[in-house]
């Protein structure tokens, strides 16, 4: 089946609204800042945020549902999981943000030579009110 645009950017916004989700809770920003050195075990991130394994867990499920982590079985310990970034995500992330970057940075732009203009041209002298 091939997607129309809209449905492209329909599912677009949706990818990043479950990764801004994700990201919305401080626990997991800091999961995923730890895996930005390298994949770990989630044993190991627990211990690194003086979490339970269990607490841990609902997080990385979470991050594994944006998108934003994956997790690979462990050769040779089928009960370890390596959890790693998925940079694709991130990078749609980042070309969103730059997108919305741009488009401020523009309207500002135009706002900025809107209001540079009103104030070079000459004022109207003020107008007296009318006695009563």
């Amino acid at each position: 089946m091939v997607l129309t645009a809209a449905q492209k950017q329909a599912e677009l916004n949706a990818a990043l609204a479950r990764a801004f989700a994700a990201l919305a809770d401080p626990t997991r920003c800091a999961v995923v800042e730890l895996l930005r050195a390298r994949p770990q075990r989630a044993s190991d991130l627990a211990a690194a945020l003086d979490m339970a394994p269990a607490s841990l867990s609902r997080h990385l499920r979470q991050l594994e549902r944006s998108g934003l982590v994956a997790a690979d079985a462990v050769e040779n310990d089928a009960r370890v999981r390596l959890y790693r970034l998925e940079p694709h995500v991130f990078a749609s992330l980042g070309d969103w943000a730059a997108a919305m970057h741009d488009e401020w940075r523009q309207q500002l732009e135009a706002f900025k030579s809107h209001a540079e203009r009103g104030a070079a041209a000459p004022s109207a002298a003020p107008r007296r009110r009318a006695k009563r």
